[in-house]
């Protein structure tokens, strides 16, 4: 194992799957005690005893970000686990129908909302005042290039995520003076298996999407996301706040 995160104990929302799963796991290889938190709290329970095995420090369970008191109750947990915390990642998700504002449901934009942007307000709101008591601390909340740029169809998904942007420029300039800093990872398409609930199959997913779409000609891996997560983490980013690191394939550029 490496040690930028050496001592420091994290908790990781939507930690269970996908690029949150990576995240948790580079964490835990970089020295961090980590508490994965998510809805499928089986799913979390398993990797956290996975990350056990290996030889790391981990914990997990349930957790609906959606709920202010689920999360206290979960943030609460992971500071008695490890003594305190001094990293969170707001990184929970819903996938949103492909549709126009106007044909939209009331209740996908509500859920979207509750998720995305809310699940980040929950963590940051009951996670915050650990970090003070420790002295200070990272934030990151997983956004995504479509904060940056919009696509036809997706105007909820790029609504959240340019949200989360902003809101962490915010929440940078609130907290500076508590040594807390507050970025966004900002990932492209990634191979995860939200990848092929949408396309059918991981090869259709690098074909529609990574090829097409990503001027580096794929899909980003998790792992990828996961090494993101660790320079926002840890002191290698100690001059950084109030900003997004894209890690799209050049999606952005185009």
């Amino acid at each position: 194992m490496a040690d930028k995160l050496e001592g420091r104990v994290a908790i990781v929302t939507g930690g269970a799957r996908g690029i949150g799963r990576a995240i948790c796991e580079a964490f835990v290889e970089e020295g961090a005690a980590v508490y994965v938190a998510d809805l499928h709290g089986g799913e979390a329970e398993a990797l956290a005893a996975s990350l056990v095995e290996s030889g790391g420090r981990a914990a997990g369970g349930y957790c609906d970000v959606r709920s202010t008191d689920s999360v206290r109750d979960v943030v609460e947990q992971a500071a008695r686990a490890f003594g305190g915390l001094d990293i969170l990642v707001a990184n929970a998700a819903t996938l949103t129908p492909k549709a126009t504002i106007e044909t939209l449901e009331e209740e996908a934009w509500t859920q979207a909302l509750a998720v995305n942007l809310t699940g980040a307000f929950h963590l940051c709101k009951h996670g915050i005042p650990h970090l003070k008591r420790a002295g200070g601390g990272s934030i990151i909340l997983t956004a995504s290039q479509m904060g940056r740029v919009a696509r036809a169809g997706s105007t909820t998904y790029c609504t959240t995520k340019g949200a989360l942007i902003q809101m962490a420029k915010g929440m940078a300039l609130d907290h500076a003076e508590d040594g807390i800093r507050v970025n966004t990872l900002s990932p492209g398409g990634t191979a995860t298996d939200r990848m092929i609930s949408q396309f059918g199959t991981m090869d259709e997913a690098e074909k529609q999407w990574g090829l097409a779409m990503h001027p580096l000609g794929r899909l980003g891996q998790p792992a990828e996301m996961g090494r993101g997560a660790v320079f926002l983490a840890s002191d290698d980013s100690s001059f950084m706040t109030g900003a997004d690191l894209l890690l799209d394939g050049g999606y952005s550029a185009r």
